[in-house]
């Protein structure tokens, strides 16, 4: 499967400027399977709360129905940030996963706010860590400072992902996420990870680019600098085999150990 990932700097309050900009990227990235941009990509990330619930939408919203119709024509699988309005009027950082026949897939809510922005615009995920397949592969999602916790990569990857998918807006000056931990968490969790980030700077935050796609064997297949950016890697099933068979981390773990993990 080949994953494209899109690292732009964003467009803040512009949900119809941001469509025309995934539709032109869908368009370009003809030959991908699968098309990942940035976290909160409809609307930009640092648009503060009040702006977040004017333009928070439903799942299956008109902007989802619009993506749904980019997908179809265009023949590319596309995952997308935004801000979802749940039935009960809790607003949530979300990603949505829309298949190539137009079908949405799967949607999955940031489960860590990350510090007082995240906090003041977004309720917490619950615990939900959607798995689907696409194209045979094994999909699962994590939104930016979700992936600073190990215990949630190693949960999807014990679930069987293969490809973990993380749309994100990091910053400076945590430009050492990009580059370390993203391949970290593809070695230890024997699996591929692809972060989607963003460039440029949105008010105060400067973004730190460096969107990548690291293999299970820690290497990286796909990655970019600090402009704006298409990239495509190619998944390799034999590469992570490979990886698998000669990475102990699963046969080596020892579950009965870290049960106290759980009650602090």
């Amino acid at each position: 499967m080949r994953v494209a990932l899109y690292q732009c700097p964003p467009l803040p309050l512009d949900v119809v400027g941001n469509l025309q900009r995934l539709q032109k990227i869908a368009t370009e990235a003809k030959g991908a399977d699968l098309l990942v941009f940035p976290e909160m990509f409809l609307t930009g990330y640092n648009i503060g709360a009040e702006a977040v619930g004017a333009l928070a939408e439903a799942q299956d919203g008109a902007s989802a129905q619009y993506v749904a119709s980019i997908a179809k024509a265009s023949g590319i699988a596309i995952v997308y940030g935004y801000p979802e309005r749940a039935e009960d009027g809790q607003i949530y950082n979300a990603v949505q996963l829309i298949d190539s026949r137009g079908q949405r897939l799967a949607n999955y809510r940031k489960t860590h706010l990350f510090g007082e922005l995240d906090h003041s615009m977004f309720s917490a995920g619950p615990n939900e860590f959607p798995l689907v397949e696409l194209n045979g592969w094994k999909l699962g999602f994590l939104i930016c400072y979700d992936l600073e916790f190990p215990e949630n990569a190693r949960r999807l990857a014990l679930a069987g992902a293969e490809l973990i998918l993380v749309p994100t807006a990091n910053m400076i000056p945590y430009d050492f996420i990009a580059d370390v931990t993203v391949r970290s968490r593809a070695f230890e969790n024997q699996c591929y990870v692809a972060y989607a980030n963003y460039c440029g700077h949105e008010g105060e935050i400067h973004y730190c680019g460096q969107s990548s796609i690291a293999a299970p064997d820690g290497n990286r297949i796909a990655h970019t600098g600090l402009d704006e950016a298409l990239i495509v890697g190619a998944l390799d099933r034999q590469l992570m085999l490979n990886s698998r068979a000669a990475n102990r981390y699963f046969l080596d773990r020892r579950p009965e150990l870290y049960s106290e993990l759980n009650k602090r």
